[in-house]
């Protein structure tokens, strides 16, 4: 099969870092983490989700937390130098960030956001995110990830 590359996956070849793409199937009823889980028959502690958030203070940044995980706003607020923040809506994602909803991936936004990763990552050799493409996602190393966006792990969840 062959898979097109997207933003993400260059930025990845360009700087020369490991990779595998792992495609899945895709239910655009269940655009969730956890769906994509299941198919690609791995816990969900590893498949990370990348939300966009909007900060009273510093503007739009970015947060990647396991895919069952619920984000603490007060946390995200407070990792990123916010008094408060909010989700951004979902109709702005793509103007904002380059990619849609079930497809945002952290690497190759059309900017680059301030961007926190849930601390639970340090748990995890391997971690999956999306390439920016429904149905085909990216299992890469923390701290490769963590390299490539400029990325500060903090506690995002309360779990």
């Amino acid at each position: 099969m062959k898979i097109d590359k997207t933003n993400a996956v260059r930025l990845l070849d360009k700087e020369k870092i490991e990779y595998k793409l792992i495609p899945y199937e895709v239910d655009e009823s269940d655009l969730s983490a956890i769906h994509v889980a299941e198919q690609l028959n791995e816990p969900v502690e590893q498949v990370f989700k990348t939300l966009v958030l909007k900060g009273d203070k510093t503007g739009y940044f970015v947060c990647i937390i396991p895919g069952a995980e619920e984000l603490d706003l007060k946390l995200a607020a407070k990792a990123s130098g916010n008094k408060n923040c909010d989700m951004i809506p979902m109709k702005d994602l793509l103007n904002i960030t380059g990619y849609i909803r079930g497809a945002c991936s952290p690497i190759g936004m059309k900017r680059l956001f301030p961007t926190f990763i849930d601390k639970s990552v340090e748990k995890h050799a391997t971690i999956y995110i999306s390439t920016g493409k429904r149905g085909l996602q990216i299992q890469i190393k923390p701290t490769d990830l963590i390299q490539i966006v400029k990325i500060r792990t903090e506690v995002l969840t309360n779990n």
